[in-house]
């Protein structure tokens, strides 16, 4: 009777455990990832890009992967961290010092268990009477390289239209 038991309960710890892996169909174990958390991360980055391109003094931050490409409106792809960069400085001429841009993450897509991350935001560019100048609507693919999101691909549209 007492092997009968150790029996059924090794049988019913090894399918507790067959089940709690929650295999997929290509045989990965799933991992569950904290979507709430990366967003805050993520906005947290978009908080800093905001805080340093306001200082009026663009620099090399920890936003873009040095294999970046950006799309912007009316402009080629700017491939690498330093030529998007670059556009940011030869650009910061023709926005007033007295702008102030800000950044809301709407949404995020988590992929590969958090190692990708796709967000979908919102800019605004406000002058120095808070009157809305410039707005619109971002998309940003993120990728975790050593331990932290960096953005490899992103892509802005403004919502103001075009006179």
């Amino acid at each position: 009777m007492k092997n009968r038991i150790l029996k059924a309960a090794f049988l019913m710890s090894t399918i507790l455990f067959f089940i709690a892996c929650n295999p997929s169909k290509d045989g990965e174990v799933k991992t569950t990832v904290n979507t709430e958390l990366i967003k805050k991360e993520i906005q947290e980055k978009e908080n800093e890009f905001a805080e340093i391109f306001n200082s009026g003094e663009i620099k090399i931050i920890g936003y873009y992967a040095e294999d970046a490409i950006s799309f912007s409106q009316s402009h080629e792809p700017l491939i690498g961290r330093q030529a998007i960069l670059d556009y940011y400085k030869s650009n910061l001429d023709s926005i007033s010092s007295k702008n102030t841009i800000s950044f809301t993450t709407k949404e995020v897509f988590v992929f590969e268990n958090g190692d990708k991350v796709l967000e979908v935001g919102y800019f605004k560019v406000v002058n120095d009477s808070n009157i809305t100048i410039n707005s619109g609507n971002y998309m940003s693919l993120f990728e975790k390289r050593h331990g932290k999101y960096v953005s490899i691909r992103d892509m802005s549209v403004t919502d103001i239209p075009i006179e």
